[in-house]
């Protein structure tokens, strides 16, 4: 960036502003019910997502250029895997206290780390091998209380145990998506990366119509257009955040989340962190550390990956 641009202290603050704004969104899905289909939910937080991000393309007069692309297969899969991701991710949320779904969450960068690996022939050494291990063991010791009704062989019994494994399917899914994203941003600019992703989501999740959707209230209906309305704005103080400074600078505040998270499902939902969870949750944010500063050290690419994300 240029040496004008910076401003640590700016892109934290829009950082910590970006997460408030995404906590903002998970609340307001979770305040809507349970009764609301993950792919409903999906294509509310899509399409109303699109509001905010077209207006501040427009602001900054990129929104022209944001529709140009030489690669609309590549947004199409990066489409495919964000909506599976969100999806599961969402129907994970409204069946798990939110600092568990947060913590469980976090697998995502790790999971990242292997498929880098795996697909991309990324070089992963013995530091980052070991802080994925060990970020994996505090995946585990979150999910263990949840995932232990397995053993007795009747998942259906026990919807935290069905929104604990969907929201680790969506942290893989998530890391697929990831690494479509490290394809696309070497070609295609960030505001097309947003916007297409929004475009190809609200298309995508519409079709789950056909498999049923919920009648909502008025209520639920306010709370899943600010549910779209928070996830567009919350990557645009994501995308902003990232213009200002580093990613090793920036990216570790992404942890804040578990205790804002915390906090609004104590006032909100009368929900305690478990010990399992604070423990676990631990665990895997320091590994997460460890790993951002780790390839920020080696030099290697995430910086425009993460802003073209969409959590």
């Amino acid at each position: 960036m240029p040496p004008s641009d910076i401003n640590p202290l700016r892109g934290i603050l829009l950082k910590v502003m970006s997460i408030a704004v995404f906590v903002g969104m998970q609340t307001f899905i979770k305040l809507a019910g349970e009764g609301i289909p993950a792919g409903q939910i999906t294509f509310y937080r899509s399409a109303f997502a699109l509001v905010p991000i077209i207006l501040y393309l427009a602001w900054r007069q990129e929104l022209r250029a944001g529709f140009q692309t030489n690669n609309l297969l590549g947004h199409i899969k990066r489409g495919l895997l964000g909506v599976a991701a969100m999806g599961t991710g969402f129907y994970g949320l409204v069946h798990l206290p939110l600092p568990d779904w947060i913590a469980l969450g976090y697998a995502m960068p790790l999971i990242a780390v292997i498929f880098a690996a795996l697909f991309l022939g990324e070089k992963v050494r013995l530091y980052r091998w070991t802080a994925v291990l060990i970020g994996l063991v505090g995946v585990s010791i979150i999910s263990y209380p949840k995932l232990t009704v397995l053993a007795d062989g009747d998942l259906m019994a026990s919807p935290a145990a069905l929104g604990a494994v969907a929201v680790l399917v969506s942290a893989a899914l998530g890391a697929a998506a990831m690494l479509q994203v490290r394809q696309l941003v070497r070609d295609e600019k960030t505001a097309t990366i947003v916007l297409y992703f929004s475009i190809t989501a609200s298309v995508l999740s519409a079709f789950t119509w056909f498999f049923g959707w919920s009648e909502l209230s008025w209520q639920q209906l306010a709370m899943m257009v600010m549910a779209g309305f928070c996830g567009g704005l919350g990557q645009i103080l994501l995308t902003e955040s990232y213009r200002f400074a580093d990613v090793s600078t920036i990216a570790p505040f992404e942890y804040c989340s578990i205790i804002l998270g915390s906090v609004v499902a104590y006032v909100l939902f009368s929900e305690v962190p478990t010990s399992t969870t604070l423990i676990g949750a631990g665990i895997v944010v320091s590994a997460g550390i460890f790993i951002i500063f780790r390839e920020h050290k080696l030099g290697l690419e995430r910086r425009a990956a993460r802003k073209a994300s969409t959590p």
